[in-house]
């Protein structure tokens, strides 16, 4: 067995063990297709206020201006399908924060993967990245095979759907790679009608300014009036284009604590939420994700919601 084969069995098995539902390996180097589709989503200010987006274009679509020497994306999905979710008279909040914040948790499964990459291989250089650097993660995962770029934007797998979070090692070491999957969207366009603020503009293209998503994380201003109505009592994300999508019916409950969400969460009603205290806030969202709002954040929201 040569080398390359051997380390990458060992990273796909490692990480198996580590927890990750999957594992896939693509050559680092420019990302020819994405970069004409970023430009023109930037250009048309699909990201909104998100100007960070703008930032490190050509880090974003080259790794190996991120990691010297660069030479393998390793692409991770890590599922947080919950068991059990919100009762039905509540206000909602998307299904990744449910528990505590993903960033930490994958975090320490990277350095763990890297780490045993650098006791059994040898000098592995490398860096672990979760969604808060410049890494189009969906690419790199759909280029390593773990699945499509659904019509929502989403990354989508046939046998676990979209309900994972992407995380990425990239190190100067060559390994064998994965080939991309086909797309199984067919002529479904579920997202896109069930989409509360015709977020989904055309199929595989979201306009980032008009998600609820964006208004109740991203969106540091007031709420704008003409969306009054159209948050479907989302207090923070929206999970709407994931929970129809047909391919979603295989996802299975993940089997992590940390992502188990805090006891009082899911039973809240509306008017446990419109009652939230600074304390309790502190106390439900400890170390969860919704914490990014802040406790003022999350009660302009509500307020938005109940109006």
């Amino acid at each position: 067995m040569n080398s390359k084969k051997k380390y990458t069995d060992f990273i796909k098995s490692e990480a198996k063990r580590l927890g990750f539902l999957s594992c896939g390996i693509s050559k680092a180097g420019f990302l020819e297709k994405e970069a004409p589709r970023l430009e023109k989503w930037l250009n048309e200010n699909k990201n909104g206020q998100m100007q960070y987006m703008e930032n490190h274009f050509d880090k974003r679509l080259d790794p190996t201006l991120l990691v010297d020497g660069a030479k393998s994306v390793i692409s991770l999905l890590l599922n947080y399908y919950p068991d059990a979710t919100q009762v039905d008279d509540s206000y909602k909040i998307s299904k990744y924060a449910y528990g505590q914040d993903y960033h930490f948790v994958i975090k320490h499964r990277l350095k763990e993967l890297l780490y045993s990459m650098q006791e059994t291989i040898g000098g592995v250089g490398g860096r672990a990245f979760v969604d808060s650097a410049p890494v189009l993660d969906k690419a790199w995962a759909a280029k390593s095979g773990l699945g499509w770029m659904g019509k929502h934007s989403n990354l989508l797998s046939k046998q676990v759907g979209s309900f994972f979070f992407i995380a990425e090692l990239i190190v100067d070491i060559e390994l064998e790679y994965d080939t991309a999957t086909t797309d199984h969207c067919g002529t479904c366009t579920a997202c896109i009608d069930a989409c509360p603020t015709q977020a989904i503009v055309e199929p595989y293209v979201v306009d980032g300014s008009k998600c609820i998503s964006y208004f109740t994380i991203e969106l540091k201003d007031n709420l704008p009036d003409s969306m009054k109505g159209k948050f479907d009592d989302w207090a923070f994300g929206c999970d709407v284009c994931q929970d129809v999508c047909p391919w979603n019916r295989f996802s299975k409950s993940h089997n992590e604590p940390l992502f188990n969400p805090h006891p009082d969460l899911l039973s809240m009603t509306k008017k446990d939420w419109e009652e939230i205290t600074e304390d309790t806030f502190r106390a439900v969202f400890k170390n969860s994700a919704v914490k990014r709002t802040k406790f003022q954040g999350l009660n302009r929201n509500i307020n938005f919601l109940k109006e």
